[in-house]
């Protein structure tokens, strides 16, 4: 028998496929985010599937969310340390 359900990476593309319109329509720095937000849907696959959430989009925009708190936690370790050496005599 085949696979009735199609698996969350399949889905996830297809999902990203259907936001292509929005992305011609973005400038080439926000396209540029754009991609990038769907890289880390990409990254976050594995977790996405283990979530099993009805709406596809819900994990899409927790991937994104999970991405920027990672990229926001290196800025602020950086600035910390820039910050205590800053301080030193």
């Amino acid at each position: 028998m085949g696979r009735t359900v199609p698996s969350y990476r399949q889905a996830l593309e297809r999902e990203i496929e259907r936001w292509k319109g929005f992305r011609k329509g973005l400038r080439n720095k926000d396209a540029e985010a754009f991609d990038r937000m769907m890289n880390a849907c990409r990254l976050f696959a594995s977790a996405g599937s283990m979530a099993t959430r009805p709406v596809l989009l819900e994990a899409m925009l927790m991937s994104i969310l999970l991405n920027q708190e990672k990229a926001i936690m290196e800025i602020r370790e950086k600035l910390d340390k820039l910050e205590k050496q800053l301080s030193e005599p």
